[in-house]
């Protein structure tokens, strides 16, 4: 029986995924053209290539459905409560790098750390009526972010696409996004807040804890990991 390996299915996130396993002896590559999810591994027996969206490599890892995943760890713990319940990281990968951060309109000339922002957000409250919006499509990892420092008036918006227009928009007060560059923020006259980096993301060589590891596969598993330069979990 095989080991699932989800890897995602296009884009610069696959192309560094296939060269970090080259790099150690095992050939990732995908059959037929672009639009065909379908995958070959050479190097390493017993192992079976399964594309996928990054977004849902964390779903398939929880469900079992996939023995091991590569995906963002911002992805895996904002999509999956307890994560560590559920997957073990085995190996950050080097690549995939991105903050997930908190920012204000540029404008805001006295707001630069939360506890500004926290001060802001009752005054915003009682002068409007409603809560200082921040737009966000990582909710859980924003509001244990903002609760462990004590903000506590705002609502989170949700939004799934182009987060840093929707201050311009009049959507929002604020986004909570990811960013490598920060070029996108500024474009939009956004600063990021002192303090407010809420999680370091890169991409992530995780195992699923709920998947069947029997027929030999945590054996398979060692063999892979030591090919990879990693320590098998123990589960």
């Amino acid at each position: 029986m095989s080991l699932k390996l989800g890897v995602p299915s296009k884009g610069r996130l696959m192309e560094d995924t296939f060269e970090w396993f080259a790099a150690r002896g095992v050939a990732l590559s995908r059959n037929g053209n672009a639009r065909e999810y379908a995958g070959a591994v050479a190097g390493a027996d017993g192992v079976e290539l399964v594309l996928l969206s990054a977004g849902e490599i964390p779903r398939e890892l929880a469900a079992g459905r996939i023995h091991l995943g590569v995906t963002g760890s911002d992805l895996v713990r904002e999509k999956l409560a307890d994560w560590q319940t559920l997957v073990v990281e085995l190996a950050p990968m080097g690549f995939g790098y991105a903050d997930l951060i908190l920012a204000v309109p540029a404008a805001w000339a006295d707001v630069e750390t939360l506890d500004d922002l926290d001060a802001v957000a009752a005054a915003f409250r009682a002068q409007h009526g409603f809560r200082l919006r921040i737009a966000t499509k990582y909710h859980r990892l924003v509001r244990e972010f903002l609760r462990a420092q004590g903000v506590a008036d705002y609502q989170l918006v949700d939004s799934q696409g182009a987060t840093e227009g929707t201050v311009k928009n009049l959507t929002a007060e604020a986004v909570a996004d990811i960013t490598s560059s920060g070029e996108t923020l500024r474009a939009n006259h956004l600063k990021i807040l002192d303090g407010a980096l809420i999680h370091q993301s890169q991409a992530t060589l995780f195992a699923a804890l709920g998947a069947d590891w029997g027929d030999g596969r945590k054996a398979r598993l060692a063999a892979l990991a030591a090919q990879l330069g990693l320590v098998a979990p123990k589960f």
